[in-house]
């Protein structure tokens, strides 16, 4: 069975969502319109650990590189293994296993070289082994937490760490005991999460979601 590491919406047309997936085989794009599942396409061929996109661009991160859609083809641009990519505020960041993360315009520039391994990027937030971090213009400044291994700032931020899962609020707050491994959250409040036993949802408050998680 394919690994499943992340979804990104990547755009939307006439009612219908096409979403992006990292898998083990490559990127591929599945078409949704309401709950029907529709077309499945792979995007490109490759071991992707994350994926992330704009209105412009779709980037890759690979065991090898990170990859760049440029408007015909998927290029290579001499980042070296990466585990995450988002893009913030337009601007493109990746990050990798030995802790290195910077921001791509026209080439690669470092923004620092953490000491544990980038888990997960989202908006300016930067899941790690060691904690999450907040990307500065020119650094990024220690945020709390540990063994961080997702994060995910629609709405109200929330971070998946190995003993829990955090809300920031007045500092970062406990919302649910475990080990997690992901979350995800949105503009209008709607959140979900996972173990590797159980699948939570929330609109205000969490709880064990009526669909199963995608292992089980």
């Amino acid at each position: 069975m394919q690994s499943l590491e992340e979804k990104r919406v990547f755009g939307e047309k006439t009612g219908k969502t096409v979403v992006l997936a990292a898998t083990d085989v490559g990127v591929a794009a599945v078409s949704i319109a309401g709950a029907q599942v529709g077309q499945t396409e792979l995007l490109v061929q490759c071991a992707a650990r994350d994926v992330a996109a704009n209105d412009e661009q779709v980037a890759v991160a690979t065991e090898e590189d990170v990859l760049v859609h440029d408007g015909e083809e998927f290029v290579e641009t001499g980042f070296g293994p990466a585990t995450a990519v988002e893009f913030n505020d337009g601007v493109l960041l990746a990050g990798g296993p030995a802790g290195t993360l910077a921001r791509y315009a026209t080439d690669w520039s470092a923004i620092t070289s953490l000491s544990g391994r980038v888990n997960a990027i989202s908006g300016n937030l930067v899941a790690t082994d060691d904690g999450v971090c907040q990307v500065t213009t020119a650094d990024c400044i220690e945020a709390g937490l540990e063994s961080v291994r997702d994060v995910s700032t629609a709405g109200t931020p929330h971070a998946a760490t190995a003993d829990g899962l955090y809300y920031l609020g007045n500092g970062w707050m406990e919302a649910l005991d475990g080990d997690f491994t992901m979350v995800s959250t949105a503009e209008d409040g709607r959140a979900h999460a996972a173990t590797a036993d159980e699948f939570y949802a929330s609109d205000d408050e969490w709880g064990p979601s009526r669909s199963q998680s995608p292992d089980r």
